[in-house]
């Protein structure tokens, strides 16, 4: 069974673009809604979560916050993307319990490694 990455992300052309990429490994559910994916996840469980941070009608952050707050998704892991690379906002995504950070445009062989990273920790890489 292939495991479960929940991609939240405005832009179309972002979800459809990591959507396609993933959709080889990984079973792929995308939005462009942190109100709907809040929704989605009350009768859903993914195994991972990647979510742009500037978006309408509820960004990143307030995303993050509200995933923390609910008991099953707690601990689920989330990646997040943003055009920022300044140093104070990936503090913040960790402080608000973000796993890791992705600046776009990213190079899609760093965001395989980091989904691997995140789905298999430690036990993903091929050598030592």
């Amino acid at each position: 069974m292939k495991k479960k990455i929940l991609v939240l992300d405005d832009e179309v052309s972002i979800c459809l673009l990591l959507e396609n990429f993933l959709s080889k490994s990984y079973e792929v559910v995308a939005m462009n809604d942190g109100l709907e994916a809040l929704l989605w996840l009350d009768s859903n469980i993914p195994d991972l979560i990647i979510s742009d941070i500037q978006m309408s009608n509820m960004d990143g952050y307030e995303f993050l916050i509200k995933l923390r707050q609910r008991g099953f998704t707690k601990h689920t892991p989330c990646i997040m993307l943003s055009g920022k690379s300044e140093s104070k906002e990936r503090i913040k995504c960790y402080k608000l319990g973000a796993q890791d950070y992705l600046t776009k445009p990213f190079n899609p062989e760093e965001l395989d490694e980091l989904v691997k990273k995140n789905l298999y920790p430690i036990h993903y890489t091929l050598e030592w």
